[in-house]
């Protein structure tokens, strides 16, 4: 319904007058009242009061909690959604390199050097293989002030051939071995108190050379599971030119089984050496010198773990046979040793005391020092003990070291000292001063070591270590050709995937021999002062370049500095050397 605005105007105006007509009823009198108005109302600030922030509830109903009483009603609901199959992200894989079964190696260097190398190796069927090794380094010599040939030759070959089963593996091994070597150390002023004619022919009568002949049979034998967990044997034949020889077996079974919920291990030895050399040094004999041991030993030991606490708890029992002056011995030993992580593989503690009866040979003597003369005297050494204790583990994950000090004794230890010499004709060519002797004595070494390796990356390995020898001798005046002092330390990197580099760098300290001239007639002993040998730097480096996957070149540099030191007396070594080769690999 609509009103127009003069309808509306009428309404209002009704309204008012019916209020008027019962406000007042015209004419009345309402009266009159006197009101009196003593002081007008002033406020004071004292008449308020303060709301407090936090108001006081007086009504008891409203402090009260209500309970509130609530029920949920569960009921199913159907799903249609079906979950999508994950789908893994690619990876771009990275390709496998190929690794070949075989290779061969070629280099040349000045000092008319050649270094072979070549090594096969087939699968005959999916468990058995058969494998086979060449090797030959030899030098033309050419080292400045020697008189005598200096060249040498080193060849060796190797066999194999083994099986491989889910329950046990074997191989077998067989090598032939030859090395012709030259005793060129002539003393210092040899042949001084000779006319130059004299001299030059004594030093032409001299044929220094000398031959080296070994051949070894062995094998091994491993077992998953019984009692028999390992054992190893091995013959070696070594003779030399001059009517050496000496024969070398050892077998050394593995036992191991459980007492007492404890897993023990026990080791057996059986090592035979047994030779002859023609001659004594002064050639006085009349039978050839003949030396024969046998050493039957057992060390049985178990380990014991417990929290960061492990012990390996063993010993060792030797029964000594000489074979040709049938005296025996039976010598103790301790197995002990025992580690505690201190700060988990950050840092290990270690400590420990062990021995071992160890059999010496012509051989052994022999490939760690080439210019022995064929007259030796050999004997067992008794290492009573090595005391240790040390630390090791790790700065970084790719950053591991191992500090060690030890106190060895030993009795009937090892030395090589220069033979005593004269300016005969008649002289065996090894009797110029230019040959080594074997002497013994009971020692006592404090040692102290310290190795560092770093993994920068997969591209840079670095590693230091140093030993630090201080000996005490019975009989001997000097550990003689023992050094205090050695470091070493070697570099390798990839510089990019197709060149890689390397460098190694070793000092040998000090070293003290003995020699005397016999035809000459000493005011002074020389065993009061004995011959300093001088301590040495040898750098080395190598640099190669990978063509491909199969053939890679290489250079490589020794004795960079240049230094011709004597790593035994009266025996200068090449000065800077340099070989370039290649390294092919390949399969059949």
């Amino acid at each position: 319904m609509k009103f127009n605005f003069q309808n509306k105007i009428i309404i209002a105006l009704l309204i008012m007058a019916y209020q008027l007509s019962f406000a007042q009823v015209k004419g009345e009198n309402i009266g009159s009242e006197v009101v009196n108005v003593v002081k007008p109302y002033t406020p004071a600030i004292s008449d308020a009061f303060k709301v407090p922030e936090t108001p006081v509830l007086d009504d008891e109903e409203n402090a009260k909690k209500e309970t509130i009483k609530y029920t949920i009603f569960s009921f199913p609901v159907a799903s249609t959604f079906t979950p999508s199959k994950g789908k893994a992200e690619g990876v771009d894989k990275t390709k496998q390199e190929h690794m070949y079964n075989n290779y061969a190696t070629l280099g040349f260097g000045n000092y008319r050097t050649l270094n072979a190398e070549l090594f096969v190796n087939q699968e005959l069927s999916n468990n058995d293989y058969v494998g086979g090794m060449f090797r030959h380094l030899s030098s033309q010599g050419g080292i400045n002030g020697v008189e005598l040939d200096d060249r040498f030759y080193d060849s060796s070959i190797d066999l194999t051939y083994g099986v491989n089963y889910s329950d046990m593996s074997w191989n077998l091994d067989l090598g032939y071995k030859n090395q012709i070597y030259n005793w060129y150390g002539l003393p210092e002023n040899f042949g001084a108190s000779l006319n130059p004619v004299d001299r030059a022919s004594l030093i032409y009568g001299i044929d220094p050379q000398h031959t080296y002949n070994t051949i070894y049979f062995g094998g091994k034998i491993d077992f998953n599971e019984g009692l028999l967990n390992e054992a190893s044997m091995k013959f070696n034949r070594f003779t030399d030119a001059l009517g050496s020889a000496e024969n070398r077996f050892y077998i050394k079974p593995s036992l191991q089984f459980d007492v007492m919920e404890e897993s023990i291990k026990t080791d057996i030895i059986v090592d035979y050496v047994g030779g002859s050399f023609e001659n004594n040094y002064l050639k006085t004999n009349t039978e050839p010198l003949k030396y024969g041991y046998t050493n039957f030993g057992i060390a049985p030991s178990f380990v014991m773990q417990k929290d960061d606490w492990t012990l390996n708890i063993g010993a060792a029992l030797f029964y000594s046979l000489d074979n040709e002056n049938s005296s025996n011995k039976l010598y103790v030993y301790p197995k002990f040793n025992a580690s505690y992580k201190v700060v988990g593989d950050l840092m290990i503690f270690y400590a420990g005391a062990e021995g071992n009866l160890e059999q010496n040979s012509y051989m052994d003597f022999a490939n760690e020092n080439l210019y022995l003369s064929p007259t030796l005297n050999i004997v067992p050494t008794d290492m009573q003990y090595d005391v240790f204790a040390g630390l090791k583990g790790k700065i970084v994950n790719n950053v591991s070291y191992n500090i060690r000090g030890s106190y060895i004794n030993e009795r009937n230890k090892a030395l090589y000292r220069s033979n005593d010499f004269s300016e005969k004709t008649s002289n065996e060519d090894y009797a110029y001063g230019n040959s080594f002797q074997v002497v013994y004595d009971d020692m006592r070494t404090l040692r102290f070591t310290g190795d560092l390796k770093a993994n920068f990356s997969d591209d840079v390995t670095f590693g230091i270590s140093g030993t630090f020898n201080s000996y005490t001798n019975d009989f001997q005046q000097e550990a003689w050709n023992l050094p205090t002092i050695k470091l070493n330390s070697s570099i390798d990197f990839n510089i990019t995937p197709k060149w890689f580099a390397g460098a190694a760098v070793f000092y040998v300290g000090k070293r003290k021999d003995y020699q005397i001239n016999s035809d000459i007639i000493y005011i002074v002993a020389p065993s009061e002062n004995p011959t300093i040998l001088k301590s040495y730097f040898d750098v080395n480096a190598h640099l190669g370049y990978k063509y491909n996957s199969q053939l890679t070149g290489f250079v490589r540099a020794n004795n960079i500095t240049n230094n011709s030191y004597q790593k035994w007396l009266n025996y200068p070594v090449q000065r800077f050397q340099i070989v370039v080769g290649a390294n092919y690999k390949f399969d059949f």
